[in-house]
């Protein structure tokens, strides 16, 4: 399959891009970036564009994807609600116009959060925006989308985080990481790729994850696509 990707130059995104890069069932990589990423494999191209308010420049490039992960995503700390809407939802409205218009057929899976307020009405401000971008992306139009509530994620296989004291804290837990499942809403940064590839090849009737469901994808996705 031919997928797009947002946000690889992100410790999700790149964890999604490294995955994708090793499954046998995706056959091309177009990563949507302002910046290069300095990845060179077959598989990968890159489209710069700076302007992330408006993609319509690139429709006639996004023609025939058979899915998009967004895994774009800013921290609400010390963010004003208007800013935040514009950097999550606005953001993620542009670039979901412009996709579905192009590939109607895609799937969208979307990067969200543990604790994301469907209802848009409660009282935490990012909850609210990451839920009515959810409600957004499942109502506009995609043959289908999934929301992947991530709560805590665990690096591999070389993938950081851009803050220094994430990394520390990485470090600090890597002898513990085969317990931290069991104990806590954490996924690995493999289990996502896999889950989100794993939910393109075989629809589920589930269009919300959370941590525990993303394992279970991904594990169900290994057993099925190596049998």
């Amino acid at each position: 399959m031919r997928v797009i990707i947002t946000g690889a130059t992100g410790m999700v995104g790149r964890s999604v891009l490294n995955q994708c890069i090793e499954s046998e069932h995706v056959a091309q990589i177009t990563v949507i970036t302002r910046k290069t990423l300095g990845v060179t494999h077959p598989k990968v191209k890159e489209l710069i564009h700076q302007d992330f308010a408006d993609f319509s420049s690139l429709e006639k490039e996004l023609h025939n994807y058979d899915a998009c992960f967004h895994c774009m995503g800013v921290s609400s700390f010390g963010m004003s609600e208007q800013d935040y809407t514009r950097l999550t939802y606005d953001i993620t409205l542009a670039l979901a116009s412009t996709l579905v218009s192009a590939s109607p057929h895609m799937t969208m899976t979307y990067v969200s959060g543990t604790g994301a307020d469907s209802t848009e009405n409660g009282s935490s401000m990012w909850a609210r925006v990451k839920g009515k971008t959810e409600n957004m992306l499942l109502k506009i139009g995609f043959k289908d989308a999934y929301m992947f509530r991530l709560g805590a994620l665990l690096p591999q296989h070389g993938v950081k985080s851009k803050t220094t004291l994430y990394n520390l804290l990485y470090l600090a837990l890597r002898p513990v990481y085969p317990l931290l499942p069991k104990l806590m809403a954490a996924t690995t940064s493999e289990q996502l790729g896999n889950a989100m590839i794993h939910a393109v090849l075989s629809p589920q009737p589930q269009k919300i994850l959370e941590n525990n469901d993303i394992n279970r994808l991904a594990s169900d996705g290994s057993q099925q696509h190596s049998s």
